[in-house]
């Protein structure tokens, strides 16, 4: 196995073990769990409180489980030499070290507990080199896909902690 699969198997692993015990720790409403507990498929209503699933309380919960998922697609990426492979590294880059970044500063407090936040950060920190050097010959990333992943990656940081 060459060290492009290796790394990407590495980051797979960890945005699977990751994603998952931020995924528990989501606190979905009451009549969602009911929902799924009677599997009462034939018809589906929607619970009379549905505005707790528009609230800011509800959605920033899935901020560490947004930045595990990137992670996750990153490394598939890389796993396939997926020409967006340089772009997607480059994303998670930018998501899991601006998340630090803008807890230090103090625009918003991290949703991500300090073992996550040294996980991200250091996978962050080899997929920003992996993307920029082109390491494995896949794509080179050019100025404007950079700029915008790291618009984007702002974006969703602002979305889930600040907003």
């Amino acid at each position: 196995m060459n060290n492009r699969k290796i790394i990407a198997t590495v980051f797979i692993l960890l945005a699977v073990v990751l994603g998952a015990i931020f995924f528990s720790q989501i606190e979905f409403p009451s009549d969602f769990k009911n929902f799924f507990k009677e599997k009462n498929f034939e018809r589906i209503e929607f619970p009379a409180g549905i505005e707790i699933y528009f609230k800011a309380d509800f959605y920033s919960q899935f901020g560490s489980f947004a930045i595990a998922l990137e992670l996750f697609v990153a490394g598939i990426h890389l796993f396939t030499k997926h020409r967006k492979a340089n772009f997607t590294l480059a994303l998670f880059g930018y998501t899991a070290l601006l998340d630090p970044f803008f807890n230090i500063i103090g625009l918003f407090t991290s949703m991500l507990p300090i073992y996550a936040m040294i996980v991200f950060s250091s996978c962050a920190i080899v997929a920003l080199w992996l993307a920029f050097s082109n390491t494995f010959q896949l794509r080179r990333i050019s100025f404007l896909a950079a700029f915008f992943g790291f618009i984007l990656g702002t974006a969703q940081e602002l979305f889930f902690n600040y907003l």
